[in-house]
């Protein structure tokens, strides 16, 4: 344990370092909130072999570390937070690496459905996004009870992408508007951009507005390529996801808070000199 992890573990530290956060976010709550943030939660393993633990260790502190992340999402108001779980090009890694990714994602589901505290306390829906064809049965009842049990909680929204490539979201989209199409059952005339994000599996989400991907890789791994286009401000950490604490993700909210203030009074002059 290294010294800045033993001082939290004191008592009088941690309630310091929540009364703090719980300041850090009533500051980011005045300004612009972003609707929809996204996660490349990229590292695990990094961290996993630099602390000399198992790879399955990594995974359980990056879920660790996605619970803390989310609750801030939440405090600040963000409605729509997505995360990269698990790529389809994940079933390439090694079979013992893809059964305890499986089983970590079965057991979290199921702390949810048991302990579901956090998607209670901010009325989350879980929604998980990808090809369910690929998941096992275990893992695929623990999604179905989670999401069954969320399904009409309004406030906010969890997706999991799990198994997911941007690629292949695309590509699904493709299909079901060529089905339709073949069926008569729309103009192909009228298929366009609009149309096409109708039929991905963030169908029902707001514009991405930020991507975060941790452990300093700048690229975007396959991972929502359709929806980070226009207005969406791609992030790239220098920390693994482990590590990856709320007040540096607070640091990039307070940033994007601030350009968008700037942005939008740019607009509010633009249109005071059209109406002189």
């Amino acid at each position: 344990m290294s010294i800045g992890s033993w001082i939290r573990t004191f008592p009088l530290i941690q309630y310091l370092l929540v009364w703090a956060q719980d300041i850090f976010v009533s500051i980011l709550r005045t300004g612009p909130v972003p609707q929809h943030v996204a996660f490349v939660m990229d590292g695990n393993r990094r961290f996993a072999r630099r602390c000399k633990l198992e790879v399955r260790e990594g995974h359980s502190a990056g879920f660790e570390s996605l619970a803390h992340i989310l609750e801030m999402c939440y405090q600040v108001g963000i409605k729509t937070v997505t995360v990269y779980a698990f790529s389809i090009e994940n079933f390439k890694r090694p079979p013992v690496e893809v059964d305890a990714l499986m089983e970590i994602a079965r057991t979290k589901l199921l702390q949810i459905i048991h302990h579901g505290d956090l998607a209670d306390r901010f009325g989350i829906s879980i929604r998980v996004l990808g090809q369910r064809s690929m998941i096992p049965s275990d893992v695929l009842a623990a999604i179905d009870k989670a999401t069954e049990m969320t399904k009409h909680n309004t406030t906010a929204i969890l997706n999991i992408c799990f198994p997911y490539t941007s690629r292949d979201d695309i590509a699904t989209a493709m299909r079901d508007i060529v089905q339709q199409s073949e069926k008569h059952e729309l103009d192909p005339a009228t298929i366009d951009e609009y149309m096409l994000e109708q039929h991905m599996f963030t169908k029902d989400c707001p514009p991405l507005d930020i991507l975060v991907r941790t452990s300093g890789v700048e690229r975007l791994s396959d991972f929502m390529l359709w929806q980070s286009h226009q207005d969406c401000v791609v992030e790239f950490v220098d920390v693994l996801w482990p590590e990856f604490e709320p007040w540096r993700f607070g640091s990039l909210l307070l940033k994007w808070s601030r350009n968008k203030a700037v942005e939008y009074r740019k607009q509010e002059m633009e249109q005071d000199q059209k109406i002189l």
